[in-house]
């Protein structure tokens, strides 16, 4: 089993930028590729962002590429994600989940999730 658990989100003005945080215990935090999903209200949870077990592969989606930065500190058992040039489009739930696999984008190949944090953007 693994272990998330999220912080950092809150409210933000648009063109600002927050910092979020996940971080692991359990199993081998390294052994796992970490991903950024979201959900708006009324929508359903989407793909933001992944990483390689190691950090040398990072994904995103066409809405954040440019915007938002993926990062991970094996030492630190953390998966990070940098969010800067924020929009009200970006407000929503955002959730750290962990795959078993080397680098994974699509929502079911993770297993492990955390219970999410809030990020609103005010225009």
């Amino acid at each position: 089993q693994v272990q998330l658990v999220e912080s950092g989100g809150g409210l933000v003005q648009a063109g600002g930028s927050v910092r979020l945080s996940c971080t692991a215990s359990g199993r081998t935090f390294s052994n796992y590729a970490m991903g950024w999903f979201r959900q708006a209200p009324g929508k359903e949870r989407e793909f933001v962002a992944t990483i390689s077990w190691s950090g040398s592969s990072t994904g995103y989606a066409d809405s954040v590429k440019g915007r938002f930065t993926i990062s991970r500190d094996n030492a630190k058992n953390t998966v990070y994600l940098q969010m800067n040039s924020l929009k009200p489009e970006d407000t929503a739930v955002y959730y750290c989940a962990a795959s078993g696999l080397y680098y994974a984008t699509n929502m079911n190949a993770y297993d492990y999730w955390g219970q999410g944090t809030q990020v609103t953007v005010s225009s």
